[in-house]
């Protein structure tokens, strides 16, 4: 599975982006295809996942009620909607995929393939 990740860019507090995450190469129909963030200096951190199979989704505490996941079976792709972006979601976003077999869909270990990210910058 490959996947396209895009859609980061410059925005002020306050605002909104819409990333988007292609996915080819594979059948997704028992993956969870999830977003992490990493900050500057930070460890990468979970912030959504889907079930591709049903729609399923989770939030990290931090992006609940401001972030969307969601999917487009038609077109392979999975969109993290954000609004009210603040300072502190500066980071660089990476789309996942995985069948969360013996891990958590939250945590990293459940993602086999990763796409290569996109910088999201939110200035005050």
């Amino acid at each position: 599975v490959q996947l396209q990740a895009s859609g980061g860019g410059l925005v002020q507090a306050g605002g909104s982006l819409r990333l988007s995450c292609v996915a080819s190469g594979g059948t997704l129909g028992s993956y969870f295809m999830g977003w992490f963030r990493q900050a500057p200096a930070k460890e990468r951190e979970f912030v959504a996942t889907i079930r591709w199979s049903g729609g399923t989704t989770v939030y990290a505490d931090s992006v609940k009620g401001r972030f969307t996941i969601s999917r487009d079976l038609a077109k392979n792709t999975v969109y993290l909607e954000m609004n009210i972006l603040k300072p502190e979601d500066t980071a660089v976003y990476y789309c996942a995929a995985g069948r969360a077999i013996l891990s958590s869909s939250t945590t990293r270990r459940a993602y086999n393939y990763w796409g290569q990210g996109t910088q999201v910058t939110v200035s005050s």
